[in-house]
């Protein structure tokens, strides 16, 4: 094997260079100090509150209260995070935009995006807090936990605090992870998903806390009109967005794991999201949670893509979904909210998901093959049961109505994450196929934006290594754009046509100088592998050129070895696993404790238990 080849088939890539582990430390310094003010600031806030020394805190958020006739407590955190969270949105998907069309970051402080989406994470933990400060006199409903003998907070503003907080640790947890690991240029590195994941299922918290607004709502006898509901209905088209955050590297079309998770994870966001939403909210409330999210996400793909010149990117339509919901919602089985909840999450899962194959094969990089199909309903019609029936056990919390006994209840969330777990396994299982290589022939094309431009000729040995109807057999060039000055603004997809037997052929030119990173890639079922066309010298990671030759015979291998070449391979073996158990523990706890705050809510809210509990009273 050539030499400039032999580390690709080596486990991974080994990044010794600064550029590819963590930040620098006048970086770290900086943004530790940041902190540690903000938090000092809100500390002494939440102090001249509680002492009363200030009272435009309270008055404005009891001026925000009488507008939406709930308490100050609810209305002002639920204003900062509405703004908050689309911030912290906007600089999510600029973040994957720019890793992807032109690589890693130099620093955390600098690239642009990383500003929004701290600002907007910090300023969710903050909105967290404010619920849990504002309170003074009053208890936050009967639901509120005690922190001293005369301070109570809304369960609401704790979690929301709670999953802020969780996201903010991802940041130097992400710091550490790439002085140790590397860093892992994908959406779905153990410690980005803390990032994302708690900004994405705090909107479960906010649902929570708005709930508790209502029922204690300073003018009882004034009705919510039909803007709150339709309000309200946009909260839930903010769960569909967060839990749909998963899902953004297969909206770019360069998603580093197989393609069938790509339905699976919409099963996921749509199901919780939607039946929750319909079952609270009553008729058309799904549909409007997904003209919200569809709005929301088309301003940010106009936004990042045209206006800012960063990659192209699609999402999720969910219309078929939020359909097959609104006819499953007028059976009479919605009297018995769990059943129904499961039966709508299958019907989501098969009819709702071919309704989705639709856009997908209309608007993304790649469809659905029919060959994936089994095994896409394998994958979500267990998600898609699991996801229904949490949706109904939200909506019936969100309406007060009585939920199952607890051992019933705990089992459905623990058994939801099994199967969801259970189903990640499963896409996780990549086959990388032995003494298999491709004879790569190219043509030298007409330069673009001073770039090397090139078809290819593609011979794959064994001819049957891919099925007739594989995922994708496609060349990737990613990383290497300066913006709008660059061929396809730095992310160019060419999907090959097949012209005979194990033989394909371009379909437009793909760049292979410069800054590009240029792979040919394959998944066909369970197998998974690229080998590189062309890759720059990268000093900074020491790894050397693999030159685009005109004509070359090279191995396949594991795609994660060219897609992501700062990992580092110089570690114990165990060190990752015990690193990735520590977040696996931190998100398991995040999800106890959202399960628990809705479950403490519920019965405190509920008007048979709160009637039982007055009858004690007086009998004592």
């Amino acid at each position: 094997m050539r030499p400039e080849f032999a580390a690709l088939a080596r486990d991974s890539v080994l990044a010794k260079g600064s550029e590819g582990g963590g930040a620098a430390l006048d970086q770290v310094i900086g943004l530790t100090v940041a902190a540690a003010v903000i938090a000092a600031g809100l500390f002494w806030l939440a102090y001249l509150h509680r002492t009363r020394r200030i009272t435009w805190l309270k008055d404005t958020a009891d001026r925000l209260g009488q507008w939406g006739n709930r308490p100050g407590w609810v209305a002002l955190p639920i204003a900062l995070f509405i703004t908050t969270i689309l911030t912290a949105m906007f600089g999510f998907i600029w973040d994957v935009s720019l890793h992807i069309g032109k690589g890693r970051d130099p620093g955390p402080l600098a690239n642009p995006a990383h500003y929004f989406i701290l600002v907007g994470l910090f300023f969710l933990f903050i909105a967290g807090m404010l619920a849990v400060i504002l309170p003074l006199d009053e208890k936050p409903g009967p639901a509120a936990i005690r922190i001293t003998r005369t301070w109570y907070a809304p369960v609401g503003g704790v979690l929301m605090a709670a999953v802020g907080l969780y996201a903010l640790v991802g940041f130097p947890l992400d710091d550490i992870w790439h002085r140790l690991f590397g860093q892992d240029v994908t959406l779905w590195g153990p410690t980005h998903l803390m990032l994302i994941g708690g900004a994405g299922i705090s909107l479960v918290a906010v649902l929570l806390l708005e709930f508790e607004g209502r029922l204690d709502r300073p003018d009882p006898d004034r009705p919510d009109g039909r803007f709150l509901w339709i309000f309200r209905s946009f909260a839930f088209g903010g769960l569909l967005i967060g839990l749909s955050v998963f899902q953004v590297e297969f909206d770019f079309g360069v998603q580093q794991f197989r393609l069938v998770f790509h339905p699976m994870l919409i099963t996921v966001a749509s199901t919780v999201a939607l039946i929750a939403g319909r079952y609270t909210l009553g008729r058309g409330s799904a549909l409007v949670a997904v003209v919200f999210a569809f709005l929301i996400r088309g301003v940010l793909a106009v936004l990042i893509g045209p206006m800012i010149g960063e990659p192209r990117n699609v999402f999720p339509l969910y219309l078929g979904v939020a359909v097959v919901v609104e006819l499953m919602a007028l059976l009479p089985l919605i009297d018995k909210p769990l059943w129904w909840g499961a039966l709508t999450g299958l019907a989501a899962a098969t009819a709702g998901i071919w309704l989705e194959s639709l856009w997908v094969r209309g608007m993304f990089v790649d469809h659905w093959p029919s060959g994936m199909w089994p095994e896409l309903l394998a994958m979500t019609v267990p998600v898609g049961v699991a996801g229904g029936a949490l949706g109904a056990l939200l909506g019936m919390v969100l309406r007060g109505e009585p939920l199952p006994r607890r051992p019933l209840r705990r089992g459905l969330v623990v058994a939801a994450v099994l199967i969801a777990a259970a189903a990640t396994a499963n896409g996780l299982r990549i086959d990388v196929p032995e003494n298999a290589s491709a004879a790569v022939r190219l043509q030298d094309a007409e330069p673009a934006h001073g770039a090397r431009m090139v078809t290819a000729d593609i011979t794959l040995s064994p001819a049957d290594l891919v099925r007739d109807d594989p995922e994708w057999v496609q060349i990737l060039a990613w990383q290497g754009g300066d913006g709008s000055a660059s061929p396809g603004r730095g992310l160019v997809v060419d999907q090959l046509r097949q012209v005979g037997p194990g033989h394909y052929v371009s379909t437009k030119p793909v760049p292979v100088s410069g800054n590009w990173k240029t792979v040919l890639r394959l998944q066909d079922g369970r197998m998974l592998t690229a080998l590189p066309v062309y890759l720059p010298n990268d000093p900074g990671i020491e790894a050397e050129e693999v030159p685009a030759l005109a004509e070359f015979t090279r191995p396949f291998v594991a795609e994660i070895t060219v897609l992501q070449r700062e990992r580092s391979s110089d570690y114990p073996s165990w060190l990752f696993t015990v690193a990735s158990l520590v977040v696996l523990v931190c998100s398991l706890v995040i999800i106890a404790a959202l399960s628990w705050g809705a479950a403490r809510i519920n019965l405190a809210y509920r008007a048979d238990v709160r009637a039982e509990r007055m009858a004690q009273a007086v009998r004592r």
